[in-house]
């Protein structure tokens, strides 16, 4: 006997979209930014210890600035919630029926009216902590923000910047010419980026291949700019 349908039916949805997002920041760059600085280098000098010793320092210097910028915005975030949540506490207070005519507009355009809508009004209305958390996700569009989650996101970014940063530059560690490291680097940095692109559409539920042949087209774009001004510069040193 077949179960019915509405047993049958399981919703699947993604959950995980602000530690993807960290993700996709802290490697997006880490697989550009450090491989443009070392093929520029590439260019000027003969030793791949040369490369790697500068490589490595943008690297630290890079996961530091990323994961500081992502923890400032999260903490940011999180101030801002708290800012407006302690101003909807008082208008509550100061301005109830001003709030109340609120809640009834928002109600209204989810098309409740009459005794429905009033009663809607009065049962936000009577608990004074649910009206304020109401307004706040209603009014504002706001959702409170994991107090952990800004220590977490500059973790995230930071280590996430690391492990795409030493993608290019290993090539470098190998006994080959610079050069020949540079090549491997370029091809090894363009496979990471379909890699990339690909795990990246497949957890965020884009088409997969489309996914992984745009973040190696933006990330190859970036790169090339980048790359061509890391060796302008060294050429006019």
């Amino acid at each position: 006997m077949s179960k019915p349908a509405e047993q049958e039916h399981l919703e699947q949805h993604f959950t995980g979209g602000a530690w993807i997002r960290d993700v996709i920041l802290g490697m997006s760059d880490g697989l550009t930014v450090p491989f443009a600085l070392a093929a520029g280098i590439s260019g000027a000098v003969a030793q791949n210890f040369l490369v790697v010793i500068a490589g490595f320092a943008e690297l630290a210097a890079g996961a530091i600035s990323m994961g500081l910028g992502g923890y400032l915005a999260a903490r940011s975030e999180l101030d801002t919630y708290r800012s407006e949540l302690a101003r909807e506490r008082r208008e509550v207070v100061e301005l109830p029926d001003v709030e109340r005519q609120e809640v009834r507009e928002i109600f209204e355009r989810y098309g409740l009216r009459g005794a429905t809508l009033e009663q809607a009004v009065g049962a936000i209305a009577s608990d004074r902590e649910a009206w304020v958390r109401f307004m706040m996700r209603e009014e504002l569009g706001l959702e409170e923000p994991e107090p952990a989650r800004a220590l977490r996101s500059g973790l995230t970014i930071g280590a996430s910047y690391v492990a795409g940063g030493i993608v290019p530059l290993a090539p470098y560690l190998l006994p080959v010419p610079v050069r020949s490291a540079l090549l491997i680097s370029a091809v090894v940095t363009l496979a990471a980026l379909l890699l990339f692109g690909w795990l990246k559409g497949s957890f965020t539920g884009l088409r997969p291949w489309r996914s992984a042949l745009q973040t190696a087209l933006v990330g190859g774009i970036a790169a090339g700019v980048a790359y061509a001004l890391a060796r302008a510069i060294s050429a006019v040193g």
